[in-house]
């Protein structure tokens, strides 16, 4: 029993990256965005965090029940980080009060 509960953790933390022609990114594995605009997007994935930087870039498909995204624009790079990414509450309030 051991080992089909090793097989179903490993089966929950599936996440697929496909780039084709550094113009189009599908995504799936996708927990939540952090942040986006057109030169950087910020997600966490199932694998840790995610961080897409490229020119134009723009969400064209996001399904977050699925967790799949599709990003569209010129790619320039795309690096993950073990750990998720913690949104910074207080910049947010900041920028509120600014």
């Amino acid at each position: 029993m051991e080992t089909k509960k090793e097989i179903k953790v490993v089966e929950e933390k599936k996440s697929n990256l496909i780039l084709e022609n550094r113009k189009k990114l599908n995504l799936t594995g996708v927990v939540e965005v952090i942040s986006f605009d057109e030169v950087q997007i910020i997600l966490n994935t199932n694998l840790g965090g995610l961080t897409i930087k490229g020119t134009g870039l723009k969400m064209n498909k996001l399904d977050v029940q699925n967790g799949e995204i599709v990003i569209v624009g010129f790619i320039d790079s795309f690096v993950y980080t073990n750990t998720k990414v913690k949104q910074d509450k207080e910049s947010i309030l900041r920028k509120l009060f600014k």
